[in-house]
């Protein structure tokens, strides 16, 4: 076995700590890479405060992993020993699902392996996450990480980017759509760079005035205040896509309102309550309500190296792994300029 340190909540009320435990070692088909940053997402807080589902504890945070490869298993034939390599937050799924054969792992019909606070395939070995020094993750779940970018900055690639880059792939969203950006944070910022990269006429719907000249900085041609009625008003049957980064509360109807006869609102965030929609806000012009989690491993791919073509990375603040709890209590208030990314040699 592989002795690992890492930070981890050993329950949901205490803080994270440093712990020590052991992953496994390398197999056949295994890639083992120590881990030099990981990202910190807001679903990092959720689960280990059990606000979705019970957790798995100890449970070590963290699925925006990058670092360097150190061993490769006998039979691996994609990765060599120093190479950069990521994992995001899947690890492993059944493989021969309908979806996972479509290369759509992240809705694996049998349930794939979280990165952390999940089970392995076998269905009782906890996973964990990458507030560690290093990580044992089976080729296929593994990812080529250019060398020519910022690495820290790459990898928040690992949820925010492919959590917004599959939407906008999938709906084939480019040059003659106008894409509202709703809630300019971690995943809002990378929307923009992708839909502006895309070709898209990029509007960024903010309750904060403050934000306008940042999301122009990052590329946004428009800016809405969504409290000021009057600019609300002119937005509305304006956009063809809307999406919608936010998990707190809002109002969907009021945004479905913003959007064009066959518009698509698209949910990446996710809203501690479910929401209340009325069925005029969707039959009165044909719109569609619509949700996307992460990309699947082939999309992953090729949307790092989308990022490495186009020199886009997340804008980041690093911080050392004995200030996650202040870096949380950060993130809640949005005091944050987009993504916190832990530089792991402080661990």
């Amino acid at each position: 076995m592989i002795t690992t340190k890492a930070y981890a909540a050993q329950d949901e009320k205490t803080p994270l700590a440093p712990w020590t435990f052991e992953r496994r070692e390398v197999g056949p088909h295994d890639v083992q890479f120590d881990i030099l940053y990981c990202g910190v997402c807001h679903s990092d807080l959720h689960q280990i405060k059990n606000d979705w589902f019970p957790g798995i504890f100890p449970m070590v945070p963290g699925h925006e992993i990058v670092g360097r490869i150190v061993k490769v298993g006998d039979h691996v034939k994609k990765f060599k020993v120093g190479q950069l390599a990521g994992t995001g937050c899947m690890v492993d799924s059944c493989r021969v699902c309908e979806n996972c054969k479509r290369d759509l792992e992240q809705y694996c019909l049998n349930g794939s392996s979280q990165t952390y606070n999940g089970l392995e395939q076998d269905g009782k070995t906890p996973t964990y996450g990458g507030y560690s020094n290093t990580i044992v993750v089976n080729e296929d779940f593994v990812l080529h990480i250019s060398e020519g970018l910022n690495l820290a900055a790459v990898a928040p690639l690992l949820c925010a980017g492919i959590t917004t880059y599959s939407p906008l792939r999938h709906w084939k969203v480019g040059k003659g759509h106008k894409l509202a950006v709703l809630g300019l944070g971690g995943l809002g910022h990378m929307a923009v760079k992708f839909g502006v990269a895309f070709g898209a006429d990029v509007t960024v719907l903010s309750t904060s005035p403050k934000k306008e000249a940042d999301a122009k900085k990052l590329g946004a041609h428009h800016f809405v205040v969504t409290t000021d009625e009057a600019q609300v008003k002119a937005a509305r049957g304006t956009f063809d896509f809307i999406l919608d980064t936010v998990s707190a509360e809002h109002d969907f109807n009021m945004y479905l309102g913003l959007l064009r006869t066959d518009g698509v609102h698209i949910c990446v965030g996710v809203p501690p309550k479910p929401a209340e929609i009325a069925a005029f806000s969707l039959l009165g012009g044909r719109k569609s309500l619509a949700g996307s989690g992460i990309g699947g491993i082939k999309e992953t791919q090729e949307m790092l190296d989308f990022c490495a073509e186009n020199n886009i990375v997340s804008d980041i603040e690093m911080i050392d792994i004995k200030d996650i709890q202040t870096a949380y209590d950060r993130m809640v208030k949005g005091d944050v300029r987009y993504r916190f990314v832990i530089d792991m040699a402080t661990l």
